[in-house]
C-alpha cells in the first residue's frame, strides 16, 4: 500500500501537519518517532501557545493535537523510521518493524536537545532542569538559576534569564567561551551573570522530591568539589537535530539541520520539512505548528500538481 502522505514525528508539526493533511482528504500516516509528542512531551506547564490564558501541560497539548488529527482520519504508529530511500516515488521508509511507501513525505522528526548525561538531570526534566529559557524562564522569577555552556545558545539563554532570575550562573567546561565575541561581552557585561570556569556539573539534587535544590560541582583543574544552593539549571550545550537517515539524500547545513527552500521544500521534489528538524533559530511550539500547517499545504498543492501532469 502505498500512502499518499506520511509524516515522520507526532509534535507540534508534525501533528499540525496530520491535521491539515487529514482535513485535506489525504489520510496521512504519522509515525511516531523515538519521543512520541516530541520536545512537548518532557516538559510541564506550557503558558506561550496560543488560546490557553490559564497554561496547559505540554504532554496534554500534543494529545489533544494527536486526538484532533485522529478524528479527521489521520493514523498514528507508534514506530520510528531507521532508513529511508528518498532516491525515486514512492519513497520508502523502513521501521525495525515494516516497510511503508508515500508518494509525499513531511518530515517534522524534530531534534533533540543534547543533555549533560546525568541520571538525576533525566529525572527532572521539566521539573527544574530545562532545554528552553524562552519557554520555561518566566517560571523562575526572583530565583537562582544556572546555564550550562559556552556558546552563543549558553549566552542568549543566560541573558535571556536575566530578566527573572537575580542571579545566573554560567558552569563552562574550559577557562574560555566559545560564544561570538558580541554575545561573549554582551554576558560579561550583565551584572546578574556570573561565570564557574572550568567547571562541570556532577550531580543534580534532588530528585526525590521531584525539585531541583542544589547542584553538585566539579573543577576539572583542582578536582576540588562542592554543592551549591540553585533553584533551576538550564542545559544549553546544543540540539541534535533527527535527520540521519537523511544525510547524504537531502541538503543540510554544517549542523545537520534540512534546509527548507520556496515555503517548506526541500532538496528532494515531493519531500517538505516542519518544525525543529530545520529551524534551529526559533525552536517553539508554535513556530512548529505553523511550520506543520505549512508543510501540510504544499504537500496537497504539490500532490495536486503531479495528478495534474
Amino acid at each position: 500500500m502505498v500512502h499518499k502522505v506520511i509524516i515522520l514525528g507526532s509534535g507540534c508539526a508534525g501533528s499540525t501537519a496530520a491535521i491539515y493533511a487529514a482535513r485535506a482528504n489525504l489520510k496521512p500516516l504519522v509515525l511516531e518517532g523515538h519521543e512520541p509528542g516530541g520536545q512537548l512531551s518532557l516538559t510541564t506547564a506550557v503558558e506561550n501557545y496560543p488560546g490557553f490564558p490559564e497554561g496547559v501541560q505540554g504532554p496534554e497539548l500534543v494529545e489533544l493535537m494527536k486526538k484532533q488529527a485522529q478524528r479527521f482520519g489521520a493514523e498514528y504508529v507508534m514506530e520510528s523510521a531507521t532508513a529511508a530511500d528518498l532516491s525515486r516515488r514512492p519513497f520508502t521508509l523502513k521501521t525495525a518493524k515494516n516497510t511503508y511507501q508515500a508518494d509525499a513525505l513531511i518530515i517534522a522528526s524534530g531534534a533533540s536537545a543534547k543533555l549533560i548525561g546525568l541520571e538525576s538531570e533525566r529525572k527532572l526534566i521539566g521539573h527544574g532542569v530545562s532545554t528552553c529559557a524562552t519557554c520555561d524562564g518566566f517560571f523562575f522569577r526572583g530565583k537562582e538559576v544556572m546555564v550550562v555552556g559556552g556558546g552563543d545558545t549558553a549566552m542568549e539563554e543566560a541573558l535571556f534569564l536575566t530578566k527573572f532570575a537575580t542571579k545566573v550562573s554560567v558552569v563552562h567546561r574550559r577557562n574560555e567561551l566559545r560564544a561570538s565575541k558580541i554575545m561573549a561581552e554582551r554576558a560579561r557585561a550583565n551584572d546578574k551573570i556570573e561565570f564557574v570556569w572550568d567547571t562541570v556539573i556532577t550531580d543534580i539534587l534532588d530528585p526525590a522530591k521531584n525539585t531541583v535544590e542544589a547542584v553538585k560541582l566539579k573543577n576539572l583543574k583542582t578536582s576540588k568539589e562542592e554543592t551549591r544552593r540553585i533553584d533551576g539549571v538550564f542545559v544549553a550545550i546544543g540540539h541534535e537535530p533527527n535527520t540521519s537517515i537523511f544525510k547524504g539524500q537531502l541538503e543540510m547545513n554544517p549542523t545537520s539541520y534540512l534546509i527548507v527552500k520556496n515555503g517548506s521544500q526541500t532538496s528532494v521534489a515531493g519531500v517538505f520539512a516542519a518544525g525543529d528538524v530545520h529551524d534551529h533559530v526559533y525552536r517553539q511550539a508554535v513556530t512548529a505548528a505553523g511550520a506543520g500547517c505549512r508543510a501540510a499545504i504544499d504537500a496537497e498543492r504539490w500532490l495536486e500538481s503531479q495528478a495534474h501532469r
